[in-house]
């Protein structure tokens, strides 16, 4: 059971948990420490207040200067691009921030939820990641490499091998790719071609893998259809109507039918790509079964599997991998976002017989970055050594628990589904079924007003997305659920 902050009991079953990193006091759900010196584990942090002159930040306008929040906030909607986009759902300036919580340059304080779209799997500036990067800055390191090899990267190479998938990790390489996830899956594209000699690609209806030409191509939303589209399966909107088992068995079968039809219009692929929990297609866990007969499917046909680990790796889902709850190991992994430790890092690790391709076949003059290896090589660690993964299966099992009692009383609510702390509540029209996507906006809306951020993700944006750090403690977990379960009823009262 969560206690939450109003005095409401969620009932959630399971054992209490209890956070093996971030202070247990229920005042480090918003209160953020001093500057320095850092906190270590089991001290409650001291709240301090930015220093905020008649709403004005000091400084903030140059040398001598100062200028309010607001005129920040024009300036971004005057001088950036039509293309931003968290900035138009969540207009706040940060100015600190501390595990779970940020803080505004107005002096509010919210607990986020989004979590840089996943990156922060330890939350805001934790304290081994503030180490590392300080590490390397006190060292007198080159912050700037290109590919060359350092201690620092070895270090990251090293880390990240012990936590992959053993059987892949004994006989794989590792290249570093320009620092964004989407630039990874590129390069995975690119080896699996270059490596078969096929030009297709498998993907599936839902999933989103980067906002570059051929990881556009592979999302669901690709304005052109020049990758083969297989049904992902799901339980409320099954393309097949029945979901569950049955619903995904059929996904399967569609999907070896087509491969082995000679007349299904299907050539063999360079590959498949897949997401082991979709996020941006509204927080859909792949059934491990399912995950496995896409592993045996494409093993027999000689097609490299891709798995796109960029939000789903480093414990988010419960265990370190995504894939790791099927036991499934692919070809290709595409890795970015949290091995980073808050900083842009991305990186694939495929089999060894796949590295066929010439030298600066792909290439990029950000692939070495050390403050981001230093920064993720402590996150990597600590979260092997912490046990993150599996307080993220326990606590994220409770809290969709809890979500689900909630949803009784609550029609709106048509799913609530997710794995570990990659959680997601569907909105529907609690008459028709369809989705709700001004519902759902206006629930994210609500969670602002409570100092609570989220994001939206699913076909149509109904779906509201938690992707809390590991960190999460049970008292700042109930904070979440509290101002959540007071978001929904608000939100139906200001769409009606």
């Amino acid at each position: 059971m969560f206690e939450t902050q109003s005095g409401r009991a969620i009932t959630a079953g399971g054992p209490t948990l209890v956070a093996v990193t971030e202070p247990a006091a229920a005042a480090a759900a918003t209160e953020i420490p001093p500057q320095a010196p850092p906190q270590g584990p089991g001290q409650v942090p001291v709240p301090v207040q930015v220093p905020v002159q008649g709403n004005r930040i000091p400084g903030a306008g140059g040398p001598g200067g100062s200028v309010a929040p607001e005129a920040i906030l024009r300036r971004q909607a005057q001088r950036e691009s039509a293309a931003r986009t968290y900035a138009r759902s969540l207009p706040i300036v940060p100015v600190r921030a501390r595990g779970l919580t940020i803080e505004g340059a107005d002096g509010r304080r919210y607990l986020d939820c989004l979590s840089g779209a996943g990156t922060l799997a330890l939350g805001h500036n934790h304290p081994v990641v503030l180490e590392a990067i300080r590490g390397v800055l006190d060292s007198g390191a080159p912050l700037h490499v290109l590919d060359l090899a350092t201690p620092v990267k070895d270090a990251f190479t090293t880390e990240l091998f012990a936590n992959l998938p053993p059987a892949l990790a004994a006989d794989a390489r590792i290249q570093f790719c320009g620092p964004a996830g989407t630039d990874a899956v590129e390069a995975a594209l690119k080896l699996v071609r270059t490596a078969t000699g096929r030009p297709g690609l498998l993907a599936f209806t839902g999933a989103y893998h980067g906002m570059t030409a051929g990881a556009l191509d592979a999302s669901g939303g690709a304005p052109e259809v020049r990758v083969t589209r297989l049904p992902y399966p799901q339980d409320l909107r099954c393309p097949f109507g029945v979901g569950g088992p049955e619903g995904a068995e059929l996904s399967a079968r569609w999907t070896q039918n087509l491969l082995d039809d000679p007349k299904g219009g299907v050539p063999a692929p360079a590959g498949m790509i897949v997401e082991p929990v979709q996020g941006e297609g509204g927080v859909l866990p792949a059934p491990d079964g399912w995950l496995r007969r896409m592993r045996e499917i494409t093993a027999e046909r000689g097609i490299p599997l891709i798995a796109d680990e960029v939000q789903t790796g480093v414990g988010r889902t419960g265990a370190f991998w995504g894939v790791d709850h099927a036991g499934v190991v692919p070809d290709v992994m595409v890795l970015s976002k949290a091995i980073g430790g808050s900083l842009p890092l991305a990186v694939i690790v495929y089999r060894a017989d796949l590295d066929v391709w010439a030298p600066g076949a792909h290439a990029g003059t950000f692939r070495g970055n050390q403050l981001a290896m230093a920064a993720g090589t402590a996150t990597l660690a600590f979260v092997r050594e912490n046990r993150l993964a599996e307080r993220a299966a326990a606590l994220g099992e409770r809290m969709l628990a809890a979500l689900q009692g909630l949803a009784c009383g609550h029609p709106c609510i048509g799913d609530v589904r997710g794995r570990g702390l990659m959680i997601g509540v569907e909105l529907v029209d609690p008459d028709t079924g369809a989705a709700a996507p001004a519902l759902a906006a206006a629930v994210r809306q609500e969670c602002l007003d409570r100092g609570l951020i989220v994001e939206l993700g699913g076909r149509h944006g109904a779906v509201v997305r938690l992707l809390p750090p590991l960190t999460l403690t049970d008292e700042q977990a109930a904070a979440v659920l509290d101002r959540l379960a007071d978001a929904i009823p608000a939100a139906v009262r200001r769409t009606h």
